[in-house]
C-alpha cells in the first residue's frame, strides 16, 4: 500500500506503539497485523489465552513484542499488560486496535493528526452505528454507555465503546479495579476525571458476520458494566462533582464564580431561578445524605442548571444544619396538634427530635417550600435587574 507524504510525516511525528489484544480471532489476526505493519513496527501483541491457532500464527511475527497469557484473563487485563509493556519501552502513546477485523489500520494517521493538531487527549474512534450489518445490541449498548459516560463526566460523546483508541500513557490511571470488557469504560471515565480531554474522531468500521467473532456475553458482561456504572455514578455524585464545585469556587472566589456561572450563563433567568428553587428545596427538605444525587437527577430530568441547583442545595452545609432543624421544628409546631409541640431550647436532646419526628418532617417540607419560593423569587428579581442593567451598557 502506498501512503501519502502527509501520512508518512504524521506517522513519524509521534512516539507511539500499537497494542493488539487478541483472543480466538485466528480468521482475521493475520490481516490486522499485516495492515498495522504498513504503518509501524512498534507493535505489542497480547495473546489472551487463545485456544485456536493464534499461537501458531504469531510465530510468523517473532520480531514483534508479544505477551502470552496461559489462560484467558479478560480484555482489561490484556490492555493493562500492554500499557505496562509500552511504558517499559518508553512510548508516550498507545493506539489499541481490535483483532476481529472491524477496524482499519489506515485510520492510524487520523489519531496522530488529531494529537498533533489539538494536543494531548484520549481519543476514541467513533463508528457509524447506522451502517449495514451493525448488530442492534451494539447500537443500543453504545447509546447506553454514552449516556452514563456523560452523566459521570459531563462530556458528550458519540461512541464510548469502540476499542480503536489512542491513550496518552503518562496521563491515564496506573491502577484499575476491572479486568474484562468494562475496563474500557473505567479507563475513560477516570481519565476524564483527571482533567484529560476524552474525544471522538471518525473512523471506518467493518462488520462482517462471516469473520467477526464476538466474545461479549450479554447477561454477564452487561451486569458487570451496570455494577461499574453504579459505582462510578456514586463516586461522581458524592465525590468528584462536589470536589470540582468547591475547587472552582475556591479558585475563582465567590464574586467571580457567581458572575461567570450564574449571571453570565446562557440559561434564561427563569431557568436559573427555578434551579435556585430546586436547590434550596432539596437542601432544606429531610433528604440528608442524598441531597446531591437527588438534586442532580432532578436538575437533569427537568433540564435545569445543574451547577446552580447543586450550589444552592448546599444551604444544608453543616454549619447551617442546626438552624434548618430549628426552623423545621418551629414550623412543624404550627401543624402538629397532638401532644406538646417541641420547640428548640437548651434542654432539647436528639431523643426529643426522634420522638417528634412527625413535627420535624412536616415542618421541614413546609419550610423547604417556603424558603425555595423566597430564594427563587428573589433570585429571579436580582437576575432580571442584572440583565436589564447589562443590556443598557
Amino acid at each position: 500500500m502506498n501512503h501519502s507524504i502527509s501520512d508518512i510525516n504524521s506517522i513519524k511525528s509521534l512516539n507511539y506503539c500499537v497494542i493488539v489484544p487478541t483472543y480466538n480471532n485466528h480468521k482475521t489476526l493475520t490481516r490486522v497485523l499485516d495492515s498495522v505493519l504498513e504503518y509501524t513496527t512498534n507493535v505489542i501483541i497480547i495473546n489472551d489465552g487463545s485456544t485456536d491457532s493464534t499461537a501458531e500464527i504469531l510465530k510468523k511475527y517473532s520480531n514483534l513484542t508479544q505477551i502470552h497469557h496461559s489462560k484467558n484473563a479478560g480484555k482489561g487485563i490484556a490492555l493493562q499488560n500492554g500499557f505496562r509493556k509500552a511504558l517499559e519501552l518508553n512510548f508516550d502513546y498507545a493506539i489499541t486496535i481490535d483483532s476481529d477485523g472491524q477496524h482499519f489500520a489506515s485510520d492510524i494517521p487520523s489519531f496522530i493528526d488529531e494529537i498533533n493538531a489539538n494536543g494531548e487527549a484520549l481519543l476514541i474512534g467513533s463508528r457509524n452505528m447506522t451502517q449495514e450489518n451493525v448488530p442492534k445490541k451494539s447500537s443500543f449498548g453504545n447509546k447506553f454507555s454514552n449516556f452514563w459516560f456523560w452523566f459521570e463526566t459531563g462530556t458528550k460523546l458519540e461512541d464510548t465503546q469502540s476499542g480503536y483508541r489512542l491513550y496518552p500513557l503518562q496521563k491515564i490511571p496506573k491502577n484499575y479495579f476491572t479486568n474484562k470488557f468494562e475496563f474500557e469504560i473505567e479507563v475513560i471515565v477516570r481519565t476524564a476525571w483527571k482533567g484529560i480531554a476524552v474525544k471522538n474522531i471518525p473512523i471506518q468500521v467493518l462488520y462482517d458476520p462471516t469473520e467477526r467473532v464476538s466474545h461479549f456475553r450479554p447477561f454477564r458482561d452487561f451486569t458487570r458494566i451496570s455494577i461499574l456504572n453504579t459505582i462510578l455514578v456514586a463516586i461522581a455524585i458524592f465525590y468528584i462533582k462536589p470536589i470540582r464545585f468547591f475547587l472552582s469556587l475556591k479558585k475563582k472566589g465567590i464574586k467571580k464564580f457567581v458572575l461567570e456561572n450564574i449571571l453570565h450563563h446562557d440559561d434564561s433567568n427563569l431557568k436559573k431561578s427555578l434551579s435556585i428553587t430546586l436547590g434550596v428545596f432539596i437542601g432544606v427538605a429531610p433528604f440528608w445524605g442524598f441531597q446531591t444525587i437527588i438534586v442532580l437527577f432532578l436538575a437533569i430530568f427537568f433540564k435545569l442548571n445543574k451547577l446552580i441547583a447543586f450550589a444552592f442545595s448546599n444551604v444544608s452545609f453543616p454549619i447551617f444544619i442546626p438552624f434548618i432543624i430549628y426552623g423545621s421544628l418551629k414550623t412543624g409546631s404550627y401543624f402538629v396538634r397532638t401532644g406538646k409541640p417541641l420547640l428548640l431550647d437548651t434542654s432539647m436532646t436528639l431523643a426529643d427530635v426522634e420522638s417528634n419526628v412527625t413535627q420535624y418532617l412536616i415542618g421541614s417540607f413546609v419550610l423547604a417550600t417556603i424558603m425555595s419560593i423566597i430564594f427563587g423569587l428573589f433570585g429571579y428579581f436580582l437576575l432580571t435587574i442584572f440583565s436589564a442593567s447589562k443590556s443598557k451598557k
